[in-house]
């Protein structure tokens, strides 16, 4: 990972707001990223084994791999 990506599956590192990269649902197999801001916050638990799952301003949802500066 990174040095300066925090870990998407802690709930505490992902605020509204923030710039992210996501895995959708359809692109778990491949692993294909999309970058966004964090809308809304999905997941209700403290952490998450595949990521914390968001909602993108752009309306897309997913899990975050990465937090980005």
């Amino acid at each position: 990972m990174d040095s300066g990506a925090q870990d998407g599956r802690k709930r505490k590192n992902i605020q509204v707001g923030l710039d992210v990269e996501i895995v959708q649902k359809h692109h778990q197999r491949t692993g294909q990223l999309t970058r966004g801001i964090v809308a809304r916050i999905l997941t209700k638990s403290a952490d998450h084994p595949h990521g914390i799952k968001v909602k993108l301003a752009s309306g897309e949802v997913g899990r975050v791999k990465k937090v980005l500066d």
